[in-house]
């Protein structure tokens, strides 16, 4: 006991080194920069983004931007969607829910130059398929080899064990909570179930993402309409509940309104993953025909992640009225003393709007956005892997990896909730730290790809892209 409280302590105390300010203070400040240097693509190019969704197929060596972008998804849509924004309006407040926004707005330009990198320097493996992002755009336009094996990798570590296991807990969490399924068992049949997905690639994961992640969402926002709608007399009040509690303006939020914004931007950032470093990867594999076109898909899935879904869920939670704000003070999910952290939070809210409904919908929604994340992290782990095998070429270490994440989903099912987050938070902030270093040294590849976009269209010319023509080195795929 003393032991497993000592490790937990230690786990806190790096969680919170990793998560100080300064790195709140990144996100926040390479996502502003980013959006100016862009001249705030995600405004201006935001019906472009919606057209490039129905554009462009697939090939051999590479997915079609949807599946592109539907793999992207089954990583950003998981946890952090339901239990994650549950967990930020607990220890933040409901003002969390406005920096959250804050962080997906200007979020989606970071997410268009880290993915719009990633497919400058994508390359393709042993096996004729695409690979790329941070490790090989480190490694090619910065040429810093020991930077890029690190965050390599920090990405295999974090993506194959810190992370899986926070996911895979919200489900074990999810289940018991609604039914009292036993967590062993839980645990046991989810990796199962993840290992007959991972053995089969990257084109299975891409076709099991493009038929899973797409109705997941939508029945999602659906139930989020039909429990907003019956209580929508409490939107205003939720809203400025959002508001008030972002800035301190009631008096019951002033001593919260600083953890507003670091709750905001570390759950903004988990669910969302701009400049986490994990949507490159994804972003890699499309075949497209210009490296913008891909970092606009990917910018758009902030906006699906955050905004809609995100927002869905913090609604559904505020208007249940356990959120309580009396005498100057805001009381958390009042009468819930005892529910576990982040579903059960969650569940009670629904439960309340859709008495004998509400826990069952949303443990089987953690389900289904959790277990589509499981396999997005098993194919960012992977791709690492690849970039490590390049130079070394120890073909065991996929077979290591799968055998790591497997074991990463049945140990979080069994742990405790607590230490699930601080571990998925100190593998999140391990890939939040070199990546978005990696891609402000890095950034003018995408933006010289951005200009050269936006001139084409206007042209309204054939879309094509030459590197070398730019002055981009290392860019092989786009040579010519």
């Amino acid at each position: 006991m003393a032991a497993a409280t000592s490790l937990d302590t230690a786990i806190n105390s790096i969680n919170a080194v990793i998560w100080s300010p300064a790195l709140v203070y990144l996100c926040l400040g390479a996502g502003l920069w980013f959006s100016l240097r862009s001249r705030f693509l995600q405004v201006r190019h935001l019906g472009e983004m919606v057209r490039l969704l129905r554009s462009g197929g697939s090939s051999a060596s590479g997915v079609s931007s949807f599946q592109a972008l539907a793999m992207s998804l089954s990583g950003r849509v998981g946890t952090g969607n339901i239990a994650g924004v549950a967990t930020a309006i607990a220890f933040g407040g409901p003002g969390a829910i406005f920096w959250m926004w804050v962080v997906a707005f200007l979020g989606a330009a970071t997410a268009f130059i880290e993915a719009t990198l990633a497919q400058i320097y994508k390359e393709t493996d042993e096996r004729g398929l695409y690979r790329g992002g941070p490790a090989y755009f480190i490694d090619k336009a910065l040429g810093v080899s020991w930077f890029a094996w690190l965050f390599a990798i920090a990405t295999i570590v974090a993506m194959g064990f810190f992370m899986p296991g926070l996911q895979a807990n919200a489900i074990v969490e999810g289940l018991n909570n609604a039914w009292g399924v036993n967590k062993p068992i839980t645990s046991l049949l989810l990796t199962a179930a993840l290992a007959t997905i991972v053995v089969g690639g990257v084109r299975r994961i891409a076709h099991f993402a493009q038929l899973v992640v797409p109705v997941m969402a939508i029945l999602y926002i659906a139930m989020a309409v039909f429990v907003l709608a019956i209580n929508a007399e409490r939107i205003p009040a939720a809203f400025a509940l959002i508001f008030n509690s972002a800035f301190g303006l009631d008096a019951g939020f002033g001593a919260i309104a600083g953890a507003a914004v670091q709750w905001g931007v570390k759950r903004g950032v988990y669910s969302n993953e701009a400049g986490q470093g994990t949507g490159p990867h994804h972003a890699a594999a499309a075949e497209v025909a210009h490296p913008a076109q891909q970092g606009l898909v990917q910018a758009f899935s902030v906006y699906i992640d955050t905004l809609l879904i995100c927002t869905a869920t913090a609604l559904m939670i505020l208007v249940s009225g356990l959120y309580e704000v009396f005498d100057g003070n805001a009381t958390l999910y009042s009468g819930l003393a005892g529910v576990a952290a982040g579903p059960g939070y969650v569940q009670a809210a629904l439960e309340s709007a859709l008495p004998g409904f509400g826990s069952s919908i949303t443990a089987l929604a953690l389900l289904f956005f959790a277990f589509t994340t499981i396999v997005a992290y098993y194919y960012i782990a992977e791709t690492n892997v690849t970039f490590i095998n390049r130079k070394v070429h120890r073909p065991w270490l996929v077979s290591a990896l799968k055998l790591l994440i497997l074991a990463a989903v049945y140990w979080g099912g069994v742990k405790s909730s607590t230490s699930a987050w601080a571990l998925g938070d100190i593998g999140l902030g391990m890939m939040a730290w070199l990546n978005i270093v990696a891609i402000l040294l890095l950034q003018k590849p995408a933006l010289i790809a951005l200009r050269d976009y936006e001139a084409q269209r206007r042209a309204d010319s054939a879309i094509k892209f030459n590197a070398s023509a730019h002055g981009i080195e290392r860019a092989d795929h786009w040579q010519g």
